[in-house]
């Protein structure tokens, strides 16, 4: 039913120490550096898996969540307002050449889990290395879409009603990251990048994260068994035009569709399929 890709949260980033790259001219601004830098590192160490804190000690800090994704989901929710408030006091004194220095050095390094050059090899991972502060803002971003995505998947079992919910929160960030904050990004950026910080993704990935909720309420329809096929059917395709949508915003993209994986772009077009059959077994079925 759902899209059978579990890696867009699979990203992997090297290591930012914020100041020991920015000079910070008071004890305050230190402070400030070294925060984002904890908040950052913590984050580094999740999804690099180089973490030595125990189950336990994470549920303990995370104020006792159990879900992998919600002390994830915390850990981005404490780091992209740092984040944001630093990228908003850079752009004040972006004329400065010592900043525009210093936020070069910084060596902004992510992974990809969508790109076609994303694969492993005897290395590991490829990294993009792009020295904009914003781009750092859209790998998080991203990560926090996928988390959120992640986070709907688990509730599939237990809660459909928050699975839905949770899907279109994912959408919005999606969204936000389509609409906002790549286009935000500014120039030069090197034409190789991950996909991930392409707008056609993004703008695919809110669709598909939509589609995601409308199947939950499809399921939840179907569960109940007191709706008739009109309504049935009408949520199936509802699900298919979402998708469609997803695919017309990758092809729209300018060149940006070629850098996404096949297993990706074979995902999405299983997705359709397995909906086009469901909604013509519902027909056949209501004949």
């Amino acid at each position: 039913m759902m899209l059978q890709y579990r890696d867009l949260a699979k990203l992997k980033t090297k290591k930012i120490v914020f100041e020991d790259v920015i000079a910070a001219r008071d004890s305050a601004t230190l402070e400030h550096l070294k925060e984002l830098s904890s908040k950052r590192r913590v984050i580094e160490e999740s999804i690099n898996h180089t973490s030595y804190i125990t189950e336990a000690i994470a549920r303990e800090m995370s104020g006792g969540l159990t879900s992998r994704c919600e002390q994830e989901r915390l850990r981005l929710e404490q780091y992209l307002p740092l984040l944001e408030n630093f990228i908003f006091h850079a752009d004040l004194v972006s004329s400065h050449n010592r900043m525009v220095q210093w936020t070069s050095q910084l060596k902004i390094r992510w992974s990809s889990a969508t790109s076609s050059s994303s694969f492993f090899d005897l290395r590991g991972p490829k990294f993009f290395q792009i020295n904009n502060l914003r781009f750092e803002l859209v790998m998080i971003h991203f990560h926090y879409g996928a988390t959120l995505r992640e986070r709907a998947l688990e509730f599939l079992s237990t809660d459909l009603k928050q699975s839905a919910f949770i899907f279109r929160e994912a959408a919005g960030v999606f969204h936000y990251l389509a609409h906002e904050v790549i286009p935000s990004l500014q120039s030069p950026i090197p034409a190789e990048r991950p996909s991930e910080a392409s707008s056609a993704l993004c703008a695919a990935m809110s669709f598909i994260c939509l589609a995601e909720a409308q199947a939950v309420y499809t399921r939840r329809a179907e569960e109940k068994g007191n709706t008739g096929f009109s309504v049935l059917a009408k949520l199936h395709y509802g699900v298919v035009e979402l998708l469609s949508d997803a695919t017309s915003a990758i092809q729209s993209g300018t060149g940006e569709g070629k850098t996404i994986s096949s297993r990706f772009l074979v995902c999405m077009q299983c997705m359709v399929v397995s909906r086009l059959s469901a909604l013509f077994d519902e027909y056949t079925h209501a004949s």
